[in-house]
């Protein structure tokens, strides 16, 4: 009977013979026969709820009166009687109606889960499915027409969750966990481009519900599972896709090669073809690369959203909470640490000094060594790369480690051993890196020369423990050659350094006591991602000043970046402090002089091929995890 009202109902323009509380009165009926065995309105109404295809003026008439009347006898609706209609119900997509449909179907789904508590999760089901469209509206999300809907779908689906969780307090507890479970990566591990579309708006949803007006309750959450997802897909990436071992390059070499290799120089062979170890660099044909391109892409433009809102100190704490849980000793990952980096980079004073400080106090007071080589090797990755970071910032944690290098000196005694002092040997190699990138810097500035030459870095090079044998000899050799230029050794120790360089004794000496690594924010892959984030903010090799260059180019002659502020000459008291804060980044680049990027990659290779080619984001040995 109900359905047969409905249907009159819906029909009446002028004049109107049934009240609403009539028809309500109706659906109360028709529900309630279902119990004595009488379903045949009851199975009208289920069809009413279930359309197929596009419904026609009459029939978006009639489920727009039905549902509201639904509405109205929410209070007799329970999932032992009425399981069909519960499940035609919670499968509509609101994506196929018109705003009054979608408005009362919204109202019906609030009023079912404020009604009984063991519909909360299915109605938290149906809002959070409809995060993302048919395939048919996700098709146009670009268009005009796609966009509308979208417009008119999105906001309506968060103001729902809003009301329920003000309903029901236990909601929000369970929304978290129902995102997760219907995440599109989670439930297919094969990337195309559906599922990347699909992906994409719905980790946009999660963005809305973490900056939106229940993530007090549930925002946490959303940007933990966001890295998470990134993560996955990160560790999917398969290794033989970015780079090909060739254990003769080193860390710097390969980067200043890269650059080479985009001229199509004379590394070429005659018929012109780029070696393989480079010429497979690119992603640009990998599916999985590109989705997390896009979401990473998504990602610093919350990170940005958050800057405008001032919420940006709240999300960072949340990401470095995620950061030490989900990536810090993820093995593989290569590209997800780069949301730490924007995040610092919008925000130095705050979010750089939270990054930096919690990663050397992991450093100096963890147990885990494998966390403590990995927080080590992120630290001085972050110190050498921010370009955003002022001289003064990474003298500061720079000296951190030496002194904790030094004490380990103090209180060891004993002869190299890499096996036993894995965690010590990562922080000289750590210590090595970062002067590699910001020695010549920081000698140009009075103050802070004056504090690393007082620091006894010369001292933890003699030691027995002999840290220039274990690291790796790319990053050996060039911190050498830039101490040496720099007159960092006093001369009683010249030869020491020469003999070292002459003789290549730490190369020779490799095999398992090698300590080779990868560095975590070696030069980004993911086009989009760096080339309008990343770039700007970063520290290309090529484009570092060593010490033991002294003649500048033109372009670096004409922009006043050789050492000089504005034309200054001299270091006096009260330039000190400008120099002091400025940041690398004198020589500002073209974008367009980094279309090669994708191909460019400062990598540090293994000499054992046998083992698998690996990306780790920790200090590791060159042949195995036991080595060590």
């Amino acid at each position: 009977m109900g359905v047969e009202v409905a249907t009159n109902y819906a029909k009446m323009e002028e004049d109107i013979s049934f009240t609403d509380s009539q028809l309500v009165y109706s659906f109360r009926l028709a529900l309630k026969s279902v119990s004595s065995g009488d379903t045949e309105s009851y199975s009208k109404l289920v069809d009413v709820m279930n359309p197929s295809g596009r419904l026609a003026p009459d029939e978006a008439a009639l489920l727009l009166t039905s549902t509201k009347a639904l509405s109205g006898a929410v209070a007799d609706i329970d999932d032992l009687h009425h399981e069909k209609l519960l499940k035609a119900i919670f499968n509509l997509s609101l994506w196929n109606f018109g705003p009054d449909v979608i408005d009362a179907l919204l109202e019906l789904i609030v009023l079912l889960a404020a009604s009984n508590g063991k519909h909360v999760d299915s109605c938290l089901d149906m809002l959070v499915s409809n995060f993302t469209p048919p395939n048919k509206v996700l098709d146009m999300l670009k268009q005009p027409r796609g966009l509308d809907k979208k417009e008119r779908v999105l906001p309506r689906v968060h103001a729902a969750l809003k009301n329920i969780s003000e309903l029901v307090p236990m909601a929000a507890s369970r929304l978290s966990s129902i995102v997760l479970e219907q995440m599109p990566w989670k439930s297919k591990r094969n990337v195309d481009q559906w599922s990347m579309k699909r992906q994409l708006i719905y980790v946009e949803n999660m963005f809305k519900l973490e900056s939106g007006a229940i993530r007090e309750f549930v925002g946490a959450n959303m940007l933990k599972d966001v890295m998470i997802v990134l993560r996955d897909l990160d560790v999917a990436i398969g290794w033989d896709d970015i780079l090909h071992d060739d254990s003769s390059k080193g860390v710097f070499m390969i980067e200043l090669e890269d650059e080479n290799y985009a001229d199509g120089d004379e590394y070429a062979d005659e018929d012109g073809k780029l070696p393989s170890t480079l010429s497979e660099t690119s992603l640009s044909k990998n599916l999985t690369a590109e989705l997390l391109d896009s979401l990473m892409v998504q990602t610093f433009e919350h990170l940005e959203s958050s800057v405008s809102n001032k919420r940006l100190s709240e999300v960072f704490d949340t990401l470095l909470s995620s950061f030490k849980d989900t990536v810090l000793n993820t093995y593989k990952s290569k590209f997800t640490q780069f949301v730490m980096f924007y995040a610092c980079a919008l925000d130095p004073e705050h979010c750089g000094t939270e990054f930096a400080s919690e990663l050397i106090d992991m450093f100096v007071g963890g147990h885990n060594p494998l966390t403590r080589m990995s927080a080590v090797a992120y630290l001085a990755s972050f110190l050498a790369r921010g370009k955003f970071l002022p001289p003064a910032f990474v003298a500061s944690y720079l000296g951190r480690l030496v002194d904790w290098c030094w004490q380990y000196c103090v209180m060891h005694d004993g002869d190299m051993n890499p096996k036993l002092h894995q965690v010590f040997y990562s922080g000289c190699q750590a210590m090595m890196y970062i002067l590699c990138f910001r020695m010549r810097l920081m000698v140009e500035i009075p103050l802070l020369k004056s504090q690393l030459f007082c620091m006894p870095i010369d001292k933890i090079f003699k030691h027995k423990l002999d840290p220039l044998k274990v690291c790796l000899p790319s990053i050996v050799e060039e911190f050498l050659k830039q101490a040496k230029a720099a007159r960092l050794f006093t001369s009683s120790k010249t030869f020491v350094f020469e003999d070292l360089l002459v003789s290549n004794l730490s190369r020779d000496f490799g095999g398992l006591e090698r300590l080779d690594m990868f560095f975590p924010f070696d030069p980004c892959l993911l086009k989009n991602a760096d080339r309008s984030f990343i770039r700007p903010n970063y520290v290309y090799w090529k484009y570092v000043r060593t010490t033991y260059h002294e003649d500048i180019d033109d372009d670096d002659e004409e922009d006043g970046s050789d050492g000089e502020v504005e034309g200054v000459t001299e270091f006096d008291d009260d330039m000190e402090e400008v120099i002091i804060s400025r940041s690398y980044g004198d020589n500002d680049l073209e974008m367009d002089e980094f279309d090669y990027a994708m191909n460019k990659m400062s990598i540090t290779p293994r000499n054992n091929s046998s083992a698998g080619l690996r990306m780790p984001s920790r200090i590791r040995p060159s042949m195995s995890p036991e080595s060590l």
